[in-house]
């Protein structure tokens, strides 16, 4: 592990996208300052544990639990709607066929 000493408003670079501040210093208490890309994600380690213990149980989930999901979930066989169907195609006209255009009809 590696300890750092730092002051308030000094920071410390993880990476070249993280930086960690410390922002303020109370007793026994430090305030730090993250600033990341948003697609790192952050988390306190209780919560991040918390997460990981969620996710273990999830895994782990029965597969007969999956109807009762379904019932809560508004019903049987619930399914997106499907994509609109695509225009259909207009017929050529003459001119992009080549062909002349049909004679006039006469009265």
């Amino acid at each position: 592990m590696l300890i750092l000493a730092r002051r308030i408003g000094e920071s410390i670079m993880v990476g070249d996208q993280v930086e960690i501040s410390v922002v303020d210093i109370k007793g026994d208490q430090v305030k730090l300052g993250i600033k990341a890309p948003s697609q790192v994600k952050v988390y306190r380690r209780e919560v991040y544990a918390a997460i990981q213990q969620e996710n273990l149980a999830a895994a782990a989930a029965a597969p007969e639990t999956l109807p009762k999901l379904e019932e809560l979930m508004g019903g049987e066989g619930r399914r997106p709607p499907a994509p609109p169907a695509p225009p259909a195609a207009a017929p050529p006209s003459p001119e992009a066929s080549g062909s002349p255009p049909p004679a006039p009809k006469k009265p």
